[in-house]
């Protein structure tokens, strides 16, 4: 079995093997730390993330959603991964599931839709919070009510909110 020391190592000293390797590994936090090595050695792909996005382990669910940030992966494919992310029943995938999206140079409508509800409608304030500067960043009129009520939450909610208006 490798160790997460050992794998951010092979991806610092270009050791493809081993990281690719070690995508498939029995621990999570293996695997999570193989993303992000196959990543600097512009190995991974779309399947690699399309696996990570159903991966039993949070950790690994929440690199993807990072990941997928990335301008590299603009085809529908990692547009439907990004949705997929955003109804994960763990509120921390959800949440960069939504700085992911905000990221995005476009993102489709179920996305859009998805966080608009999540800004008005999602039991956990970061993800709310995260939905809203989402919006903001996305710059979508259609978001704009969504951003407006969402000035009534929370402090840290009704920060975002207001930041979010800015654009």
């Amino acid at each position: 079995m490798t160790t997460r020391h050992e794998v951010v190592i092979a991806g610092h000293r270009g050791d493809r093997r081993s990281v690719v390797a070690a995508l498939t590994d029995e621990d999570p936090d293996v695997r999570e730390a193989a993303l992000g090595a196959a990543r600097r050695l512009d190995l991974i792909t779309i399947n690699h993330l399309r696996a990570a996005t159903e991966d039993p382990s949070v950790v690994v669910r929440r690199r993807a959603a990072e990941l997928l940030a990335s301008p590299q992966f603009v085809e529908p494919v990692a547009e439907s991964l990004v949705l997929l992310l955003l109804d994960d029943h763990d509120a921390s995938v959800v949440e960069l599931a939504a700085w992911c999206a905000g990221e995005r140079e476009e993102v489709s409508e179920p996305v859009l839709r998805r966080l608009i509800e999540l800004t008005g409608g999602a039991d956990d304030s970061l993800v709310r919070e995260s939905a809203a500067a989402a919006l903001g960043a996305i710059g979508d009129e259609r978001g704009l009510a969504a951003i407006i009520a969402a000035c009534a939450d929370k402090p840290a909610v009704r920060r975002r909110a207001v930041l979010a208006l800015a654009p």
